[in-house]
C-alpha cells in the first residue's frame, strides 16, 4: 500500500466517529456537558431547572410591572391615583393625560428637539466612527497604535472626571445653550462605536481593499463604495445604540441645554415634577408618548442587534 495513501475510518458498534478540528471540539464539549448533567441526580436536575425558570420570571417581571405601572397610572385622575393602589384599574380611562403631557407639557418640542439632535449625533457618529475604524484597522503603523491606546485610556476614565474641563471648552466656543453643544458631544466621545466598527472591519477581508486599488480606486472611494455597504449591521447596532444613549440622557441636555426651548424628551418630562408635588399621572402619559419612538426603532431593527451585536468577537 502506498504511504500516502489513508486507511478509511470505519464505524463499529459503540464507536464514535472520528472527527477533527473544529468538529472535534465542539462535539467533546457537547458531549462533555450533556455527560455531565446526565449524571447528575434527578433531584438535583429538577431543582436547577425549576430555579432556572424562577430566575427567568423574576427578569421578566422586574422589567414588566414598572410599565403596567406606568400604563395604569397614565389613565387615572390626580385624586384616584393619590388614593388607589398603583396596581388598581382606572375607574374611567383618562384620555385628556395624554393631550395635556403632549402639548402642555412640551412633550412635542422635545421630542422634535431630541430628533434633531438624533440625527446629528447620528449622522456625524456613522461618519468619523466608520473613517476613523477604516483608517485605524487598515493602516497598522505606529501611530494608529497610538491613537488606539489613546482611545482605550479615554474610554476607561469617568465622563464626571472631565466635565470642568468640557463645560469650560463649549462655553468657550460659544455653543453652551444651543443645540449643537450635545450633538458635538455625543460625536466626539462615542468611542465604544468605533471599537464596533473596527470588530466588523476584522471580517472584512484586505484582499477586496487590495482588489479595488490594482483596479485604480482612491482610499476613499474604497471606504465609500466597498467598507461603508459591508458594514450596515454595525451601522444598525450602533444606531440603536446610540438612539437609546441619546433618548435617556438627562444629565447632557439639562446641563448644556437649560432653556425650556431647547428641552428634549427627558427635561420636558422632568418640568412636571414642581415644588409642591409632580403630577404623577400626566407624567406616566409623557412616558407612554415618549416610549412609542423608541418601540419602533427597536422593533424594526432588533434582528440587527440580536444577530450582529457579537458578531466578529470568536475567530475560527
Amino acid at each position: 500500500m502506498n504511504d500516502t495513501e489513508k486507511t478509511p475510518v470505519t464505524e463499529t458498534a459503540g464507536a464514535p466517529q472520528e472527527l477533527t478540528g473544529t468538529d472535534a471540539l465542539a462535539e467533546f464539549r457537547k458531549n462533555h456537558r450533556a455527560y455531565k448533567f446526565k449524571e447528575t441526580p434527578k433531584p438535583v436536575r429538577i431543582l436547577f431547572i425549576v430555579l432556572k425558570y424562577l430566575v427567568l420570571i423574576g427578569a421578566c417581571l422586574l422589567v414588566i410591572l414598572p410599565l403596567f405601572v406606568v400604563l395604569l397610572g397614565a389613565f387615572k385622575t390626580h385624586d384616584e391615583y393619590i388614593t388607589t393602589s398603583v396596581f388598581a384599574l382606572p375607574a374611567e380611562p383618562q384620555w385628556s393625560n395624554f393631550a395635556t403631557a403632549f402639548m402642555d407639557g412640551d412633550v412635542l418640542r422635545g421630542l422634535l428637539n431630541t430628533f434633531i439632535i438624533l440625527v446629528i449625533s447620528c449622522a456625524g457618529t456613522i461618519i468619523t466612527g466608520t473613517m476613523t475604524a477604516f483608517v485605524l484597522q487598515r493602516f497598522n503603523s505606529l501611530f494608529s497604535r497610538i491613537v488606539k491606546a489613546v482611545f482605550l485610556v479615554a474610554a476607561l476614565l469617568p465622563n464626571i472626571s472631565m466635565q470642568v474641563t468640557v463645560f469650560q471648552v463649549i462655553n468657550a466656543l460659544g455653543l453652551y445653550n444651543t443645540i449643537w453643544a450635545p450633538c458635538i458631544l455625543y460625536i466626539g466621545t462615542d468611542i465604544i462605536s468605533i471599537y464596533i466598527f473596527m470588530q466588523f472591519l476584522n471580517n472584512i477581508s484586505t484582499s477586496l481593499d487590495e482588489s479595488a486599488f490594482l483596479d485604480g480606486a482612491n482610499y476613499f472611494r474604497i471606504y465609500w463604495s466597498i467598507i461603508l455597504p459591508m458594514l450596515r449591521p454595525a451601522i444598525a447596532t450602533v444606531l440603536v445604540i446610540k438612539f437609546v444613549g441619546i433618548y435617556n440622557d438627562f444629565y447632557t441636555a439639562n446641563l448644556y441645554m437649560p432653556s425650556k426651548d431647547l428641552g428634549v424628551v427627558s427635561t420636558a418630562l422632568y418640568r412636571f415634577i414642581g415644588p409642591y408635588g409632580a403630577k404623577w399621572e400626566i407624567i406616566f402619559a409623557g412616558i407612554i408618548i415618549c416610549i412609542i419612538p423608541s418601540l419602533i426603532i427597536f422593533i424594526t431593527l432588533q434582528k440587527f442587534i440580536y444577530s450582529n451585536l457579537v458578531t466578529g468577537s470568536v475567530k475560527e
